[in-house]
């Protein structure tokens, strides 16, 4: 059992029933769900992921103190705890996990404000430009249970995309760096006879490309260690997801695999220049991904967003 299904079922089966018997007057303000980080809030975990901060549990999100005051809260965190220890064959935790409370009792502001440096979601156009997509994936990922109140789905949705010219300026510079490592320099270290530097350029290939993948398809990359295994949870990705996993783990001391990965790489390449032309949001009509990058940088509507470098966001 996956580990969202276990928070809900943990929720449903004893959190619910305190929260309706104990709460009943602080019910329409609050929100529960299980978000934030770990792979369990993403559904990625496995066997593996239960050697370390891994318990049943669930999130309570509460408004301002001057909604639901400090004591209420108190008092709704000593519930919290003496919820049962153990549920399927899982124990909750007695020491909090590395980088804090993942569950319990969480003022929706502390929440999106350690999240992505906001409380009510409300970003600046720096902090769009600035924030890390896993972080933004974070604020987003899970699942939401129950929400009286309203305020943390209302910022949940406030944070769930983009805005078009930050998606723009993001996938500029991802293209860019596309065309830098791969197209360009990938095959011109091999030739200068140094095949470590090859790999960083395979390395930051796959990376901005696993970036413009999902900027594409309007969602945020997650952190790295989890980027392939939702890649093949996007639509229509499952040959990228193979010809990525190629230039990354294939070796290219061998001349012909060289050439099988450089190949890969423009195969990529054309695949996400017909993207940018389905979409009308290039008007180069090359094969070179640096043209379309500085194309796709010229839809920019905002013209202090448009003027930054290019690669201000990578």
């Amino acid at each position: 059992m996956k580990g969202i299904d276990i928070s809900r079922g943990y929720y449903e089966e004893f959190g619910k029933p305190m929260l309706e018997e104990e709460f009943r007057e602080i019910l329409p303000y609050i929100a529960v769900g299980f978000v934030g980080s770990g792979s369990e809030r993403y559904g990625f975990d496995d066997d593996i992921s239960r050697d370390h901060d891994f318990e049943p549990g669930f999130c309570i999100f509460l408004p301002s103190e001057e909604i639901v005051d400090r004591k209420t809260a108190f008092q709704l965190e000593r519930a919290y705890a003496k919820l049962p220890k153990e549920y399927q064959g899982l124990r909750r935790q007695q020491v909090g996990p590395v980088g804090g409370m993942r569950n319990g009792v969480i003022r929706t502001a502390e929440f999106f404000q350690k999240a992505v440096g906001a409380e009510d979601g409300n970003l600046t156009i720096r902090q769009w430009l600035e924030i890390p997509d896993y972080a933004l994936a974070e604020a987003v990922n899970g699942e939401v249970f129950y929400d009286g109140y309203g305020e943390f789905s209302e910022i949940r949705e406030r944070l769930m995309e983009y805005p078009e010219d930050i998606m723009l300026k993001r996938l500029a510079g991802n293209l860019l760096i596309m065309a830098q490592s791969g197209q360009y320099n990938f095959m011109r270290c091999l030739s200068h006879g140094e095949p470590e530097a090859a790999q960083f350029a395979c390395n930051e290939f796959v990376n901005a490309t696993l970036k413009a993948t999902f900027l594409l398809q309007g969602r945020y990359l997650p952190y790295y260690k989890w980027s392939f295994r939702a890649l093949k949870g996007l639509l229509f990705t499952e040959e990228l997801a193979a010809r990525l996993s190629f230039i990354l783990m294939a070796d290219h001391s061998d001349e012909e695999v060289a050439q099988q990965k450089y190949t890969a790489i423009e195969e990529i390449a054309s695949w996400i220049i017909d993207e940018l032309q389905s979409r009308d949001i290039t008007k180069a009509i090359c094969g070179d991904l640096e043209k379309h990058a500085y194309s796709v940088n010229d839809f920019i509507k905002d013209g202090e967003i448009r003027n930054l470098n290019i690669l201000t966001t990578v």
